[in-house]
């Protein structure tokens, strides 16, 4: 495997879904300035019709924007750009092979300490939010599917149940690194077949369990299998050296 640019592998019709699509328009506007810090976007129904999609789509992508950052909801009154920040956390993008096999190294110590203080300090409303997302993994599964989408925001999930920003903030300033490793990897399971899905899907299962039971070993030590499996079945026996 060489380290030229990766391809990003989309869903089966070559192209990303209609929520990723919208959520991508959506935040270049935001970013090129045309919805200025504080300013209302338009309506849902307006927005649904400039982009010709269903509103539940369009709720997908306002939420992965709220997730982001970039946007905040005021009940009753709509969504808003944020007022933007400085932030010390900035990446460079993506830009070759060997870039995603460091954000897997780097995912290795983020996430699995993450996810033992995440089976510490957890609450019943962060396990519903691991919850949803398991059973968006699961749906997927039993379509042999893979949602990038729902897998990035379990491991979100996790990383707020550890009730420190620093965790919760840099895997938001990683999602678009980790998302071209998990859209990698998601093509490779559906090569793989239904077998390859469903190992995936109980790997969740397992990191799930042990953060419900309060077990920080057990959840540091089956999201690191986890990591460490993924990264395996992407690479196999390519792993680079990155030696200087």
């Amino acid at each position: 495997m060489d380290q030229s640019t990766p391809k990003t592998p989309a869903g089966r019709s070559g192209r990303p879904p209609l929520s990723d699509r919208v959520y991508a328009a959506l935040k270049n506007r935001i970013t090129r300035g045309d919805y200025g810090a504080n300013e209302k976007l338009p309506a849902e129904k307006d927005l649904s019709g400039q982009f010709g999609v269903s509103r539940p789509v369009l709720r997908v992508a306002l939420e992965q924007l709220r997730e982001d950052g970039l946007i905040v909801s005021r009940q009753g009154a709509g969504n808003f750009v944020r007022v933007k920040r400085e932030t010390a956390l900035g990446y460079t993008p993506v830009e070759t092979i060997a870039d995603i096999q460091r954000s897997y190294e780097f995912r290795l110590t983020v996430e699995v300490d993450g996810a033992g203080l995440a089976a510490q300090r957890r609450n019943q409303e962060v396990l519903d939010e691991m919850h949803k997302a398991l059973d968006l993994l699961a749906d997927a599964t039993g379509s042999r599917l893979h949602r990038e989408d729902a897998d990035f925001s379990f491991h979100l999930a996790i990383a707020r149940a550890s009730n420190n920003q620093y965790y919760t903030e840099t895997l938001k300033a990683l999602r678009d690194h980790i998302y071209v490793g998990m859209k990698m990897h998601g093509d490779a399971l559906m090569s793989d077949g239904a077998s390859a899905l469903e190992q995936v899907l109980g790997e969740h299962r397992g990191i799930f369990e042990a953060i419900e039971a309060k077990n920080p070993e057990r959840a540091r030590s089956v999201m690191r299998d986890h990591i460490v499996h993924s990264r395996a079945r992407l690479f196999g026996a390519g792993m680079l050296d990155l030696s200087m």
